[in-house]
């Protein structure tokens, strides 16, 4: 039988300090007023600000959210709070959104360490002031079925696939591990929503804070197309739809599944593109730590002496949500009918096979190079290689 006990071992103003991104948390302010400009420039306001900084920074550096912010530990409730509030303004007039994903990341994940080590009283209290009316079954939780489906969009683990749970009458559930890790996914999607800024205050933010925003770009750097010695050869024009929007999904700081980031890997790789191109494609992921990746695009390009992973094939990259050739409502460039149509033939079963009909030359070539559907090494998926990241 579900139950609704007290809300939280924490009072409400403690629960704010932990959780800073609930709605209500401004009233751990009480009465007072705190204006943009005022947390911007008073000198009141240069510990939030520090502290902010260093939540930035951290993020930054280590967007598993393992890092500690040693300011955090002895600031009183409305100082963490404006902290975090500073944070969120300076990383929404930030030019690249990739920084503000990667903080969402991080203080998602610190959010988590905290939920998983609570009672369950707590996760249901957070998760309630979230929006996610979850019930609670002794220890364990459940969550509307749409309201899970919703939440597990990004979460790649195969283990909460709804096949998997535990669902019946409309709810999954699950237990606090797992209920705290699936509000670590809701904390992330809101707080990788840009703050609405006026004109006004993003200049005055870059004004005040060019050289932390300096930092940002120098420890996150947009991803880049190097004229290496790949670049002659890799026809990024002639990419399949799919891959295409991979490499738009990353670019703009967004999350990308871990089978689009294994394919658009072994994808770049067979395509003829060099270590350093293929990784410089992996800059903008909101959780990219260069150590990582590299060590992630080693492994899948040097399968099998250096031929690389196949990519998967076009019915499997359907199976996981990746085709695009319905078209992109995202994509800036316009949809080409003729050239996408190609992903139309009942011939075509593979991303590659796209790109060397459309002139792309492949590390391999097909068997019979007049078949269309031939595309060696396909028929047997490769296995689940470890992914790009570790979120």
């Amino acid at each position: 039988m579900a139950v609704r006990g007290s809300a939280s071992h924490l009072d409400a103003a403690s629960l704010y300090a932990e959780y800073p991104f609930l709605p209500g948390a401004e009233s751990i302010l009480g009465p007072e007023a705190v204006s943009v400009g005022s947390l911007l420039r008073d000198a009141a306001y240069e510990r939030p600000r520090a502290i902010g900084r260093a939540r930035i920074l951290a993020a930054a550096d280590d967007p598993r959210g393992e890092r500690t912010v040693a300011e955090l530990a002895g600031a009183p409730g409305d100082v963490r709070y404006l902290s975090f509030l500073f944070a969120r303004i300076v990383l929404a007039a930030a030019p690249s959104p990739a920084v503000l994903r990667r903080w969402a990341v991080s203080e998602a994940k610190r959010s988590y360490g905290r939920l998983v080590a609570s009672p369950p009283e707590e996760l249901e209290e957070v998760a309630h002031r979230l929006g996610y009316p979850v019930e609670r079954h002794g220890r364990s939780l459940s969550f509307g079925l749409t309201e899970y489906l919703r939440l597990t969009v990004g979460i790649r683990e195969a283990d909460f696939r709804l096949a998997r749970q535990d669902v019946h009458a409309g709810r999954v559930t699950v237990e606090p591990v797992r209920a705290a890790r699936l509000i670590q996914e809701a904390v992330r999607r809101s707080l990788a929503e840009a703050f609405p800024l006026t004109a006004e205050v993003v200049a005055l933010v870059r004004e005040r804070e060019s050289e932390m925003l300096a930092t940002l770009a120098e420890r996150m750097p947009a991803p880049v197309a190097r004229a290496g010695p790949s670049a002659a050869s890799l026809r990024r024009d002639r990419f399949p739809p799919c891959i295409r929007k991979m490499q738009r999904t990353l670019e703009r700081g967004d999350n990308l599944s871990h089978a689009g980031r294994f394919c658009l890997a072994a994808f770049l790789h067979k395509a003829g593109a060099d270590f350093e191109t293929i990784v410089d494609a992996y800059r903008g992921a909101p959780d990219f730590e260069e150590s990582i990746t590299r060590y992630q695009v080693e492994h899948i390009t040097s399968h099998a002496g250096g031929e690389g992973y196949e990519p998967p094939e076009c019915d499997t990259l359907r199976s996981h949500g990746l085709c695009a050739r319905e078209g992109d409502p995202e994509a800036k460039e316009p949809v080409d009918r003729q050239r996408d149509a190609i992903c139309f033939r009942d011939s075509l079963k593979h991303p590659l096979q796209y790109y060397r009909i459309r002139g792309g030359t492949t590390r391999e070539r097909p068997t019979d190079p007049t078949t269309e559907g031939s595309t060696p090494g396909t028929s047997a998926a490769p296995g689940r290689p470890p992914s790009t990241d570790r979120r």
